[in-house]
């Protein structure tokens, strides 16, 4: 028996109903089954006892909101309103309230069926709602056919357009998400996510429809489901049952019966892979189809984007290593105008960034390959070599600072100049009083031959000291001079230098002061006395005519400070640090009046340096304020350092028949101040 007898009353109209072709279901305003005629038994599978007075379980769970929504329509509709196209795709309006639609519908099998529904409100002759009536049209192969192609061609301008918005994407975090939003708009998916392939695990980095404490979850490689695809070598797996859910997701999606993943690769290797998650309706080819496209372009989007992130990186990179040169580094374009500018740049020519961008290059630019030595206005010397960047056409111009290696080369010239100049001279007069005497010693009065030995002993007496000093430069430079730490007496060796010089020049005066009870001194005895030996030749070198030298030793706190103070030229403003360096001398104008080679201060520089102590040098004003002077009643009680005796000649005389010292300008001269450590 079908529902069409209970619930049509008038027999022609139940004839026609239940010899109708085609389906007729009624329904109440509760959706209940009023009528169920024997095609629809036909189509559907289910009798009319089963299901008058039900709900029909036909309504695909996806299609719902199709379907609630043309009773909708057909409820709102005013009689006035005049047909036109309903919204859904193959849906329309006919006249008299009708709405048809395309669409499926479920089979008792489970199977869903193609079929076209004309829909109208059922009514009463009093025009009472009674409900809704539907006929169910079987759409005809050619209709179907329609309907798919209809269908595909929407998900591909769907899809056409996901891809297009992807690849317009440079951000990795976001094309995930949109990747992701796609996978379920498409497919119908109720979550998804991507999981990246990271060695032999899997890392969840992005997902939807899952419990936020998920991303970032692991699981191993080997034993998941994107394991198991891998080994298959296909791009696509379907996986159902319990046993098969427990991979990444642990079946945290209520209702999950399906998992559908496609694989992603990134430069031919697999790079991760995309789930879709089901937990109500199934899974038919063209959710996989959808599903494999779109892992395939979701590859090309994730590389784009790890392309452009890396390209990001290393443009960070070379970045900062830019601007961490030392070197100042310009990049021109193909107009040879500026487009980077670093801050050693900046630094080495003094133009700021906003002032060299969008212009030339300041200085000359070399030829391609080859080194170019630029001196700027101010003065620095610059060496700048040019390279291209054949990717880009560009131009990389690397330029440093050698002003300090040109003035070493200059000086260097200069010493050797100097050098040959100091070496000629004794060496020349060596052999020449040797040449006599050897020639001629028969013929040389016994007082000539001494005086030509006497020479020959002094100039050999000055190459001794000229090598010494080259020695000694040269172990300097190398960071090779060594010295040993410990007591010595200093005032015994101030004693001894002073000495040495009393008889060196007719036009000097040396005065030695001592502070009584001076202690120890904490260094090298040797090295101080090369130090204060080399202080005193200059003191009388640079005072050519004559004058005091005044050395004086005083206890400051933990050091001993002992100054050698002259009456000479003195050192011209803002060469007082120079001096100390190699090849430098004072005087720089007139070098060939006083000789040397530039080294005796840089050597006692490093000697005292060696030892812990300082030398520094000031005008000669300096010296008469320093400290506490020694009057001559103290001087006469000084004591030796033995204590048993006073000090004699603590003021060291001209020799007799020299005369008075005397020809240097009051307030010249130079006074070096040697700062060393008093012993404990």
């Amino acid at each position: 028996m079908t529902g069409v007898h209970h619930h049509v009353h008038d027999p022609i109209a139940r004839a026609v109903i239940e010899s109708a072709a085609d389906a007729i279901v009624a329904v109440d305003q509760r959706h209940r089954v009023t009528v169920w005629n024997p095609a629809a038994e036909r189509m559907f599978g289910w009798s009319a006892a089963e299901m008058v007075g039900r709900v029909p379980p036909i309504v695909p769970h996806e299609l719902k909101a199709e379907h609630n929504a043309v009773q909708e329509r057909l409820l709102t509709r005013r009689a006035a309103d005049s047909p036109d196209l309903a919204e859904g795709e193959g849906e329309s309006e006919g006249e008299g309230g009708q709405i048809s639609i395309a669409t499926r519908r479920f089979h008792r099998d489970g199977r869903l069926i193609d079929v076209r529904i004309d829909t109208s409100l059922l009514k009463d002759p009093s025009g009472t709602l009674l409900g809704w009536v539907g006929v169910y049209h079987p759409v005809d192969e050619d209709e179907i056919v329609q309907h798919h192609i209809t269908e595909r061609a929407r998900l591909v301008r769907r899809l056409n357009d996901i891809v297009a918005d992807l690849n317009a994407e440079l951000d990795l975090a976001v094309v995930l998400d949109r990747i992701t939003a796609a996978l379920i708009e498409l497919t119908g998916a109720d979550a998804g996510g991507f999981v990246r392939i990271e060695g032999d695990r899997l890392r969840l980095v992005n997902m939807s429809g899952l419990p936020e404490h998920m991303r970032g979850t692991s699981a191993d490689l080997r034993t998941s489901l994107v394991g198991e695809l891998l080994r298959s070598g296909k791009t696509v797996k379907l996986a159902t049952g319990e046993q098969r859910l427990g991979d990444l997701i642990w079946s945290e999606l209520s209702g999950l019966h399906t998992i559908a993943l496609g694989l992603s690769y990134l430069q031919n290797r697999p790079y991760g892979a995309l789930y879709a998650l089901f937990s109500g309706h199934k899974v038919g080819h063209i959710e996989l189809e959808l599903l494999e496209l779109l892992a395939g372009h979701a590859g090309v989007a994730v590389g784009n984007a790890v392309a452009y992130a890396e390209v990001v990186r290393q443009r960070a990179h070379e970045r900062a290593v830019i601007d961490s040169s030392a070197d100042g580094i310009a990049v021109l374009d193909h107009n040879l105008v500026v487009r980077q500018w670093n801050p050693a740049a900046h630094t080495l020519t003094g133009i700021a960034p906003e002032h060299a961008l969008g212009r030339p290059l300041p200085f000359g630019m070399p030829a391609l390959g080859e080194m170019l030595t630029y001196r700027l206005e101010s003065g620095t010397w610059l060496n700048v070599l040019a390279a291209e960047i054949e990717e880009t056409g560009e131009l990389v111009v690397d330029f440093r600072d050698v002003s300090e290696a040109k003035a070493l080369e200059e000086a260097k010239d200069l010493f050797l100049a100097t050098t040959s100049h100091e070496l000629r001279t004794p060496i020349t007069v060596v052999q020449g009083f040797a040449s006599t005497l050897v020639n001629r010693w028969d013929e040389l009065p016994d007082t000539d031959r001494r005086a030509a030995v006497a020479t020959i002993a002094e100039r050999a007496q000055s190459l001794g000291r000229l090598v010494e000093h080259l020695l000694l430069g040269s172990r300097a430079g190398a960071d090779e001079l060594t010295v040993t730490i410990e007591s010595f007496d200093l005032t015994r060796v101030l004693e001894g230098v002073v000495g040495g010089f009393r008889s060196l020049s007719p036009l000097h005066r040396v005065e030695l002061e001592i502070e009584p009870g001076l202690p120890s001194c904490r260094g090298d005895a040797m090295a101080t006395d090369i130090v204060l030996g080399q202080l005193l030749e200059n003191a009388f070198k640079y005072s050519p005519d004559g004058g005091t030298v005044s050395v004086r030793a005083v206890r400051e706190g933990g050091a001993i400070v002992v100054t050698v103070a002259d009456e000479g030229i003195g050192i011209p403003a803002g060469d007082h640090e120079r001096i100390f360096e190699r090849f430098v001398q004072g005087d720089a104008g007139d070098r060939r009046r006083f000789g040397g080679i530039g080294l005796g201060l840089y050597i006692v520089k490093r000697l005292t340096e060696a030892q812990g102590g300082t030398i520094s040098a000031h005008p000669a004003s300096h010296g008469k304020s320093e400290g506490s002077h020694i009057g001559p009643a103290q001087r006469d009680e000084a004591l030796r350092s033995d204590g048993l005796a006073p000090r004699p000649n603590v003021v060291l005389q001209a020799t007799e028949g020299h005369g008075p010292a005397g020809g240097a300008h009051a307030g010249n001269g130079t006074c070096m101040r040697l700062v060393l450590r008093a012993a404990p």
